[in-house]
């Protein structure tokens, strides 16, 4: 999408600022490589996931970040001291005990993030091309509690939405499980990119404790809130959690 000068002002004046980035999970699809390394160190043209996703966010002028950690956290740490944390203001949320999934890691950083209004979340094994000032357009335009980047692509699990882009459900397109909050027709599977906008209004509405996944907090809170899917159908989207994805992804990223 073009920006023109002004819109590009407007953006950078009103950007987000804050990001969280997921780099706490075993990966055990990528074995043998996370026996003994995180995840998030994984190299993709000699570059780690994690050192191309801060990059991709200070594209767009995100440099304050919380990165959760678990396996392998000191490798983590040690590699963000090794590159002076790359000139941005980085936190560490160590989940020392377990994992803590995505919604217990992302509560467990709401202290950082609470202040922000609002703020981006990545997997760190995610590599996209998607334009974060798009999606921040439509994220103020329609103003959900959550934006969820989404497309039209196969996958092996779909978030459901109504034609208004609202979240209603969830499927294993696999096992054929549902998971429905709002019953409506007609209903649109897209695939959800690992990618989101977050409004700190949800750490009020957070009851869950400990471990959790957001994708059973969304459903949850749709019923009531306003949670939307952001369609970048188009863009490169790669889940490097498969040894076949980092060939795929060392075609695009160089």
């Amino acid at each position: 999408m073009m920006h023109n000068t002004s819109e590009n002002l407007i953006q950078s004046k009103n950007g987000l600022t804050t990001a969280m980035i997921f780099a706490a999970g075993l990966g055990t699809r990528l074995k043998p490589w996370t026996d003994h390394h995180p995840k998030a160190l994984v190299l993709v043209n000699g570059k780690p996931l994690l050192q191309r996703n801060i990059e991709y966010l200070q594209g767009f002028g995100i440099t304050k970040l919380i990165i959760n950690v678990h396996h392998f956290a000191d490798q983590v740490i040690d590699f963000l001291k090794a590159h002076d944390y790359f000139n941005c203001n980085i936190t560490v949320s160590h989940e020392k005990e377990e994992p803590l999934e995505t919604g217990g890691g992302l509560k467990k950083a709401a202290w950082f993030l609470q202040p922000h209004d609002p703020f981006f979340v990545i997997n760190a094994d995610i590599l996209t091309s998607l334009d974060i000032n798009a999606m921040l357009q439509f994220h103020r335009l329609h103003k959900p509690l959550v934006t969820l980047a989404v497309t039209n692509r196969k996958a092996s699990r779909s978030f459901l939405f109504n034609d208004s882009d609202q979240l209603c459900g969830w499927r294993n397109n696999v096992s054929a499980q549902e998971k429905i909050s709002i019953h409506a027709t007609p209903i649109i599977p897209k695939a959800f990119s690992g990618i989101h906008i977050i409004d700190p209004a949800i750490f009020e509405l957070i009851t869950e404790e400990g471990k959790f996944s957001l994708v059973d907090l969304y459903l949850r809170l749709s019923q009531h809130y306003s949670i939307m899917g952001f369609d970048h159908s188009g863009d490169v989207l790669i889940d490097v959690g498969k040894p076949e994805a980092i060939e795929q992804a060392e075609h695009y990223f160089h």
